[in-house]
C-alpha cells in the first residue's frame, strides 16, 4: 500500500481554471486520441531529463523537464490532409507549453506555442529558420492556469494554425523546406508534444482528416 506522502505525490494539482469545460470543436470528424485516464496509444518521449507525465480526469501532465518532457503517438497518422487540436496550458515556467510536433509528408515540423521566454507562437523549421526566425513568427500573451484551443492544419500546399479563435499561421509551402528544428524535438517524430522547462497540462486530443482545399476561404 503506497504511503501517504507517495499518495500526495501522485496527485495532480492543477490551477483553478483547469476545471474549465472545453469548448465544442467546430466541424464533423473528429477523432479521439487520448482517452482521458491512460497513455494508450502514446508513450513518454525519452529525452535526457524528462520530467514525469501523468494522466488522471482528462488531463496529461507534462512535469517540468531539465529541458524537454513529452509525448510521441505510436499509433498510424495520415502525413498529410488532416487538423489535429488540442487543448493545452501553462501550469508552471515561463517556455513553450506545447510543442507540437506533426508529420508533413515526409518530414515534419513543431508549432511552438509560448516559446522564447513565453510569448512566441511559429513553426520551426521554415528552410532551415526556426520559429523565431522565420515568417511565421507571432508573440502573443500567454497566461499561466488558462486552456488554450490549438488546432493545426496540414494540407498539401499550407500549413495553418489557430490558437482560440485567431488564425496565427497561414503559409504557403511550396518550394519551402519544411522540417524540425535539429537537436532533441527530432525525436517528437512523427507526431508528438512537448514542453520545455514547463510543466504543461494537455486535453481533448484529437485529429481528423480534411480535404487538401479545406483551406481556401479561411
Amino acid at each position: 500500500m503506497p504511503s501517504p506522502a507517495a499518495e500526495a505525490e501522485s496527485k495532480i494539482t492543477l490551477p483553478p481554471g483547469a476545471a474549465q469545460p472545453p469548448a465544442p470543436f467546430e466541424g464533423e470528424g473528429w477523432q479521439a486520441m487520448f482517452d482521458g485516464q491512460t497513455l494508450a496509444g502514446w508513450r513518454e518521449i525519452p529525452f535526457a531529463g524528462h520530467g514525469e507525465v501523468r494522466c488522471r480526469d482528462g488531463v496529461v501532465v507534462l512535469s517540468m523537464g531539465d529541458p524537454f518532457t513529452g509525448i510521441t503517438w505510436t499509433n498510424e497518422f495520415p502525413q498529410v490532409n488532416y487538423e489535429v487540436a488540442l487543448d493545452a496550458m501553462r501550469v508552471m515556467g515561463s517556455d513553450f507549453f506545447c510543442g507540437l510536433t506533426v508529420p508533413v509528408g515526409t518530414n515534419s515540423c513543431s508549432l511552438i506555442v509560448g516559446g522564447w521566454g513565453g510569448s512566441l507562437v511559429g513553426i520551426s523549421s521554415v528552410d532551415g529558420m526556426d520559429a523565431s526566425e522565420n515568417e511565421t513568427t507571432k508573440f502573443s500573451n500567454f497566461e499561466s492556469g488558462r486552456w488554450y484551443r490549438i488546432r493545426l492544419r496540414v494540407t498539401e500546399k499550407k500549413l495553418e494554425a489557430w490558437i482560440d479563435q485567431d488564425k496565427l499561421v497561414d503559409l504557403a509551402t511550396a518550394d519551402r523546406r519544411i522540417a524540425v528544428r535539429p537537436g532533441d524535438i527530432e525525436i517528437s517524430q512523427p507526431l508528438g508534444l512537448a514542453a520545455w522547462q514547463t510543466s504543461a497540462a494537455l486535453r481533448e486530443i484529437k485529429f481528423r482528416r480534411v480535404t487538401a482545399a479545406a483551406g481556401k476561404g479561411d
